[in-house]
This record gives C-alpha cells, sequence and structure tokens, in this order.
C-alpha cells in the first residue's frame, strides 16, 4: 500500500509549501524511497497555459506536454519524480471530467454532488499518480491555497476522506503555517493555533507542523504550540529565513529530523540517510568565488516567478562554474527606441545576456531585437530561449541580410519577410491552450557546434512550447548569409538551434532548457552559457 502525506497551508499564502514538500521529498529519496509529487490547485482554469505569467508565474511543462503550476518546477529540481499530466490536479480539470461523465449518464440519474461525486474524483486522481509508477512508496500531496479558502475545500475533503480510509499510520497532514515576528522579535503563536482549528474544523488533525519563522522556534515555543495545536512537540518543525539558497532547506529539515519523524508516523522503518547530493550542493554554493552579470531581457521582469525556471537554471549554472550569478533584470520595453539600446545596455555591465520564452502580444518585442543585435555585435554571450531563439532570426534578417520588415507572422501578419511562422497545418489553430508542440521532442545536434559540445552527443530530447516555427522559406538565404543552423528535428524538418559565426557564445533554442535542469546537476547548455560569461569576465577568447 501506498503510503500518502498531504501538505496543506495556513496563515497566508506564498509560505513556501511547495518548496517545503519538495524538501520534504528529497529527503525520503535519500531514505531509499521513491516519492510521487502531486499538486492540487484550485482554479477552475483547466491548466496554467492560458494564464498570464503576471498572474501565476511561469507555466512548467512535462514531458507529456502539460502546462502546470510552478510549483512542479521545484518538484522536478529536488526530487527524481518523473512528472506528468497526472502530477497536477486542477478544480478545472475534476468538474471538466464530473460534468462530462454526468452528461453521459455515468451516475444512472442521480443528484450530482461535490460529496461524493467531486471529491471521488480529486481522489481518483491521487490514487492515479500515484500508480503511474510501480515502484511508488510514499505519495506527497501538495494542497494549493490556504485553510479557510472556499476553493480548497473539496481538496482538504478529500485528504480527509483518504485519511479516514487509510488510518494515520498510512496517511498524514503535514501543515505549514506563519509564525508572525511582532515588536522587539517576539514570535507569535496564535495565527498557527487559529490555522490548526481552521484544519480541525475541516475534520483534520495536523501530524506535523512546519512554522515559518524568522529564526529557530525555542523549546519553549515548540511545546506551546504542540499543545495548543494537539500535535507532539517532537512534530514541531521550524523553517526559518536563510541568507544562502532554498537548496539548504533539506539539511534543515534533516537537521531537525523532519523525515524520522515523518518515517516514523508512516510506520516505516528508518533506513540510512544519503544527503550527500545536498551537502555538496552547499559547499558548491560557499566555494564561489567572483561574480558574473547577466542581463535577462524580457516582457514580465517585475514579477519574479514569472521566469522561476530560467533563473534556477542560471543559478545551477554558476554552482558548476563555482561563480555567483547575478541577475539583472531588464524590461525590453524602453529597449524598443534603438537611438538609446547602445547607451542602456552599456550601463549595464554585462557579461551575458539571456532571452526567455513566453508572453502575450508583441510588447518589447523589438526592444528584444534590439537587444539580441547589441549582444551580437559586441560580442557578448547570448541564450535565446524559444522567443529569444526567433528574436535572433529577426535580427540576423533585419541586420544582416537587410530585410528591414523582417518580423515573425505572429506579430506582423504583413510582412513580406516572415522569418518566423506558422506551419501549414496550424494556419486554423484557435484553440491557445492546445499548442501544437508541446511536450518532450528529439533533437538532432550538427557536429562541431556549441550545442554539440554542450550536450556531447548526437541526439537528445528536450520539451517544447510553442507554435511559431523558423521559417523553412528562409533557411537558405539564412545559411549563405553566415547564420549557423546547428539542430534540427530528426527528419530535419524543423530547426532547433542557431548559432552566431564569429562569436564567442551566441546560441538560441527553440525548446526550454530551463525545465530540466537541477542544483545537483546543472543543464548543459546553462552551464557552458556561464562559463563563457565567466571567460569574458577574466578576458579570456
Amino acid at each position: 500500500m501506498n503510503k500518502y502525506i498531504f501538505v496543506s497551508g495556513g496563515v497566508c499564502s506564498s509560505l513556501g509549501k511547495g518548496v517545503a514538500a519538495s524538501s520534504l521529498g528529497a529527503l525520503l529519496e535519500g531514505r531509499g524511497l521513491n516519492v510521487c509529487m502531486v499538486k492540487c490547485d484550485p482554479y477552475i482554469n483547466v491548466d496554467a497555459g492560458t494564464m498570464s505569467p503576471y498572474v501565476h508565474g511561469e507555466a512548467y511543462v512535462t514531458d507529456d506536454g502539460a502546462e502546470t503550476d510552478l510549483d512542479l518546477g521545484n518538484y522536478s529540481r529536488f526530487t527524481s519524480n518523473p512528472l506528468s499530466q497526472a502530477n497536477s490536479i486542477t478544480t478545472g480539470q475534476v468538474y471538466n471530467t464530473v460534468i462530462r461523465k454526468e452528461r453521459e449518464g455515468h451516475y444512472s440519474g442521480r443528484c450530482v454532488q461535490v460529496i461524493p461525486h467531486i471529491t471521488d474524483e480529486i481522489k481518483s486522481r491521487i490514487t492515479a499518480a500515484a500508480k503511474e509508477s510501480a515502484d511508488t512508496d510514499i505519495v506527497i500531496v501538495e494542497i494549493g491555497g490556504t485553510v479557510g479558502d472556499i476553493e480548497s475545500i473539496p481538496f482538504l475533503e478529500a485528504a480527509r476522506q483518504i485519511i479516514h480510509e487509510l488510518g494515520k499510520s498510512n496517511a498524514i497532514s503535514v501543515h505549514l503555517t506563519l509564525i508572525p515576528e511582532v515588536g522587539r522579535g517576539e514570535l507569535k503563536t496564535k495565527p498557527t493555533q487559529h490555522s490548526v482549528k481552521a484544519m480541525q474544523e475541516m475534520g483534520i488533525q495536523p501530524d506535523i507542523l512546519i512554522c515559518r519563522a524568522s529564526a529557530m522556534l525555542d523549546e519553549a515555543n515548540r511545546k506551546k504550540i504542540a499543545l495548543f495545536c494537539n500535535v507532539d512537540t517532537e512534530a514541531v518543525f521550524t523553517c526559518y529565513n536563510i541568507d544562502s539558497t532554498i537548496y539548504e532547506i533539506p539539511l534543515m529539515f534533516f537537521n531537525q529530523n523532519l523525515d524520522q519523524v515523518v518515517l516514523r508516523k508512516l510506520g516505516v522503518e528508518s533506513r540510512h540517510a544519503n544527503i550527500k547530493p545536498w551537502k555538496a550542493v552547499m559547499e558548491n554554493f560557499k566555494a564561489q568565488q567572483g561574480t558574473v552579470r547577466i542581463g535577462i531581457v524580457g516582457k514580465y521582469m517585475e514579477f519574479h516567478d514569472a521566469y522561476k525556471s530560467i533563473y534556477e537554471a542560471l543559478f545551477h549554472g554558476g554552482l558548476e562554474n563555482g561563480i555567483q550569478v547575478e541577475l539583472v533584470k531588464i524590461d525590453s520595453s524602453p529597449l524598443e527606441d534603438s537611438a538609446k539600446t547602445k547607451s542602456i545596455l552599456d550601463g549595464f555591465n554585462l557579461d551575458g545576456i539571456l532571452i526567455p520564452g513566453g508572453g502575450y502580444g508583441d510588447r518589447g518585442i523589438n526592444g528584444m531585437i534590439n537587444a539580441s543585435r547589441w549582444a551580437r555585435e559586441n560580442k557578448v554571450p547570448y541564450f535565446g530561449i524559444c522567443l529569444g531563439l526567433q528574436v535572433m532570426v529577426i535580427d540576423w534578417g533585419r541586420f544582416v541580410l537587410g530585410w528591414e520588415d523582417a518580423d515573425s507572422a505572429e506579430f506582423n501578419q504583413d510582412t513580406k519577410h516572415p522569418v518566423i511562422s506558422l506551419l501549414e497545418d496550424q494556419d486554423n489553430v484557435k484553440n491557445y491552450g492546445g499548442i501544437m508542440r508541446k511536450g518532450k521532442y528529439d533533437s538532432a545536434a550538427e557536429p562541431s557546434t556549441l550545442i554539440h559540445a554542450a550536450y556531447k552527443k548526437d541526439q537528445f530530447s528536450e520539451r517544447h512550447r510553442h507554435r511559431y516555427e523558423f521559417s523553412n522559406v528562409y533557411r537558405k538565404d539564412m545559411l549563405e548569409s553566415g547564420l549557423k543552423l546547428t539542430a534540427f528535428s530528426p527528419d530535419k524538418a524543423l530547426v532547433d538551434c542557431v548559432e552566431w559565426p564569429s562569436h564567442p557564445w551566441g546560441l538560441g533554442v527553440m525548446f526550454h532548457p530551463e525545465f530540466k535542469s537541477k542544483p545537483t546537476a546543472a543543464h548543459p547548455l546553462f552551464r557552458d552559457f556561464i562559463e563563457a560569461a565567466k571567460k569574458r569576465v577574466k578576458g579570456e577568447k
């Protein structure tokens, strides 16, 4: 029988349930257990694919093309759990399925209700995720939102039912709350007491409390929380503020014996813990010397979570190169004035530029094109991802081939040189939640290229999320003018990577390598990009 851990949150949002759940998953994997991570999102959207990055941050893409909540990115970076559509459950998916079944007569004329029909569908999806792998030992289910939110009630009720049906030795509740600091460093436990009371009103008695606080809770506060919240003192843990990196949190929890307490409550025999990978991450972090300044030129720079996986992958590249990465967030809109682009970018003293993918509309696109041109002409290491490749190609068309109107058909349908365009079979697609090229695809790298040097093999697979492609109509012109096309789909029909000639490191890809980067193993493209920026700092060619 699988064991279940339900992770919920209280007091306020953005406490870090995803990182806490992921850190616990990392520790349990270190104990030799196979972990399945599941996210329950209360929003009515079917998935995160059509939501603006301003609203919900980035959409994390899985191998099977699911567009999910960014917390699945945390799951991927902290654990080895293979992720798919089954690991992401939304209210939209649940109600969509239940309503379809009702229309098809599956409920034999019964009145369809939240309990049991909606909760049964939630439970079915949770158990289905556990069965994705026959080797799953423990399922960690993160319930989005905050206890007390009306949207989260069906998911909490489903969790209550599973805990009741399986018993406390097979399913437990881990509740994350806030311990605010008032006045001169006085920690207040009352909000946590109220949060646990709200959980109890839902019929769930938390077994373990993780308290977000500015500092480690002392024994007196832990005993007080345990007494008023009806939990064991040994089951009250602190997730205190750290100055280093979120990748220290598994070690923080390990030092407090969180994984041991969890296993004891689940009746799993204790086994040797392997935390060497996380110790190595922190050793590499502390050993970093020097700094590279990487400019990220995008449209959603005010909201950190909009490019969450990009920032994490850059950090991983810094770890592997032994150098700190300073993120310089640059809004692309001011760069649309080409007369000001040089002075603006020169003023940042950048060692590299990255242009990420994603975004709605044409706001700031010309600024990205100008940034690409600046990096190309000034020999600054450049990494373009998805849209970042597209602006490289538009830049080349405009300023090398001399096609002043070169553009993407996505932004200018009247251009005579649509160097980026839809494939013929995509012209009539109106369902923007069903992007045509999405999920895992194979690519073939050309020999003696930057991308081949990074992967060190002829063929690799990465995740895509886009509709517009490099236009094959202009492939010959681009090649003859010097642009290097260095990776393709296996049948050579689609261009997956372009590189600049006579440049220290200028590369763009149509896929999203950031989704596969980990702190314990930086993605090779991010590793090589940061290495190129490091060489620029040192004045190496």
